[in-house]
């Protein structure tokens, strides 16, 4: 991974790497969920228009999500990448991550429910009614209960190497009463205690993203 994700990168480099790393995320989780749903796939193969717009749901809506939320985890991950060769991994860099992945999360679907009811009529081209399904949406999506649970997940594969490298640096460093989780972590085979951890720490943002899609809900209905 660290090949792949550099500080030193060109840019467009870096978003190319972003933007194929999202895809293999993506769509393997797009198949589960279509398997997993009654009905969808055959759905989908049995009329033109109805996988039109799913496909065009899933490119403008699904991977800007899950592409702006890799790119940032990715670069905080290159960042730490290069400071780990100075012998210093800051694990406040977490604050940075966890909050930004809600922020944009919500915030561009959002933009895109919004500029979606101009440009293809989505939500019967009402853009109040658009902003209004933000919350309801993101609320279900930890649950994989609809298509913005596959864009959530997907963003699993940025968590995990940023999380897991942060909290193997941690760990070397945890001593006195936290020396027991240490402990815990190198019991485990291989790097599977920074994974599970890492793991835990995404499950953390997925609370916080159902938990501001909730207030988002709670506002509306203040406001309607």
């Amino acid at each position: 991974m660290n090949t792949y994700f550099s500080i030193n990168m060109p840019a467009w480099k870096f978003a190319r790497n972003t933007l194929v790393v999202s895809c293999a995320g993506l769509f393997p989780l797009l198949l589960l969920y279509i398997g997993l749903t009654p009905g969808f796939g055959a759905l989908l193969l049995g009329s033109g228009p109805a996988f039109s717009r799913f496909f065009r749901q899933v490119v403008t809506n699904g991977l800007p999500v899950v592409f702006a939320v890799n790119y940032v985890s990715f670069f905080l991950f290159a960042v730490i990448t290069a400071k780990q060769r100075e012998g210093a991994v800051p694990a406040r860099i977490l604050l940075i991550d966890l909050p930004a992945r809600v922020v944009i999360f919500v915030l561009l679907h959002g933009v895109i429910y919004f500029i979606s009811a101009d440009w293809f009529g989505s939500f019967g081209g009402d853009h109040w009614q658009a902003l209004q399904v933000v919350g309801p949406t993101l609320v279900r999506s930890a649950f994989f209960e609809n298509i913005s649970g596959v864009y959530l997940y997907a963003t699993l594969v940025s968590a995990l190497p940023l999380y897991a490298t942060v909290i193997d640096s941690s760990l070397e460093r945890c001593s006195g009463r936290w020396a027991w989780l240490r402990g815990l972590a190198h019991r485990l085979p291989g790097k599977l205690g920074p994974i599970l951890l890492a793991l835990g720490l995404f499950g953390i943002f997925t609370l916080g993203l159902t938990g501001a899609a909730a207030v988002i809900m709670h506002l509306q209905s203040v406001w309607i």
